[in-house]
């Protein structure tokens, strides 16, 4: 076990954990009062930050955000089993095979699953797509409702009716808030597998080594 602190261990996880915290609770803390100025322009009553936490605006804006980027990862972590770009930091080379490809054996440090084997190491084995693809699932769900009960309350507060989630899915809303998170996504990954290939970033394992020719695939 390593000597160092915990918090130099696991620096990584906690600074991006603290950095979505905040920011979820700036987000929250915002859409509360944008939500409260619709309410308060259409003359209906204002909700407390509490009650605003279980409006469909912010389980819409929240879970808009969260399924783009599960999906991201999850096929991120998929195409890279099979597809290469030449040159790139994000890939793994062009040619053979790779320690990551290599069949699991149990040893005394292996994980509880390999040490077990059979049908329990081949889900583990997959269990890393699988866990973004279900957290993509569920924060779609989740997105969907969200935004199809904030879509009611905007038909009640302008005196249309309310829609069911069929009418509301035949409609142009909830899959423009859709594609327009998934395709940012794409982009933003696109950038980092091409970026990757020519431009450095010394000390960062995302990065190839600085003096590392354009044409080397892989870290």
């Amino acid at each position: 076990m390593s000597k160092r602190s915990y918090f130099y261990r696991n620096s990584l996880s906690i600074v991006f954990l603290f950095l979505f915290i905040i920011t979820l609770a700036a987000q929250a803390l915002t859409g509360w009062k944008e939500h409260n100025k619709d309410l308060s322009e259409a003359q209906v009553p204002i909700l407390s930050l509490f009650a605003y936490l279980g409006t469909g605006h912010f389980i819409s804006a929240t879970f808009e955000n969260f399924q783009s980027e599960f999906l991201q990862m999850s096929l991120y972590v998929v195409l890279t089993i099979h597809l290469r770009q030449q040159g790139s930091a994000e890939s793994k080379k062009l040619e053979g095979k790779e320690e990551v490809d290599r069949d699991p054996k149990p040893g005394k440090d292996s994980p509880w699953a390999v040490r077990k084997g059979g049908w329990i190491l081949n889900i583990y084995s997959y269990s890393l797509s699988l866990a973004f693809f279900i957290l993509f699932f569920i924060s779609w769900g989740l997105h969907l409702y969200g935004s199809w009960i904030d879509n009611n309350v905007q038909q009640e507060i302008h005196h249309q009716l309310r829609e069911s989630l069929a009418q509301f899915l035949a409609e142009s809303t909830f899959w423009f808030e859709t594609f327009q998170n998934w395709q940012s996504e794409f982009l933003s990954v696109a950038s980092i597998v091409i970026l990757t290939i020519y431009l450095r970033q010394k000390g960062s394992p995302e990065s190839k080594p600085v003096d590392a020719s354009d044409i080397e695939t892989g870290k």
